[in-house]
């Protein structure tokens, strides 16, 4: 019997494939937990109609994010924090610092994508990763400087 998987099962398939099942194991488990419809005509046809708006709203997301990761990209911050001689400063600066930092320049994204391995604890020019999307990932400049 052939159907079409909703979910992905393992050592059967992932959402979308069209997969060979034994009559029983589709009936009495694949069937009733919605996990996948039976592959007729329509299924198939509706199903393709599904892939296509999903890839449709994929591409749209991706081009936005790269847009976004461009505007990033052109933002050069500048934090001022007090620090001692040797240029540690007293506190850090994190990735929410960093994200208010880019609001107030009007980028808003979460502070969640800001790839920031350890808080910065020194004075210096950073390179700071922001994961917008698994494709997309723009590099934020981040220069720490000693408060007057």
């Amino acid at each position: 019997m052939k159907v079409i998987l909703q979910e992905n099962i393992d050592n059967l398939g992932h959402i979308g494939d069209i997969v060979k099942v034994a009559p029983g194991y589709a009936r009495n488990y694949l069937l009733p937990k919605n996990l996948a419809v039976v592959a007729t005509t329509g299924n198939a046809k509706a199903l393709e109609h599904a892939k296509r708006q999903l890839q449709y709203k994929k591409n749209k997301m991706l081009e936005q994010m790269k847009a976004l990761a461009a505007r990033i990209e052109g933002v050069s911050l500048v934090l001022n924090h007090q620090a001692g001689e040797e240029g540690r400063l007293f506190g850090s600066v994190t990735n929410m610092e960093i994200a208010e930092q880019l609001a107030a320049q009007g980028v808003e994204i979460d502070r969640k994508k800001i790839q920031l391995a350890e808080p910065i604890k020194q004075i210096g020019e950073y390179s700071v990763a922001v994961k917008l999307h698994p494709e997309v990932v723009a590099t934020l400049k981040v220069t720490v400087a000693k408060a007057e």
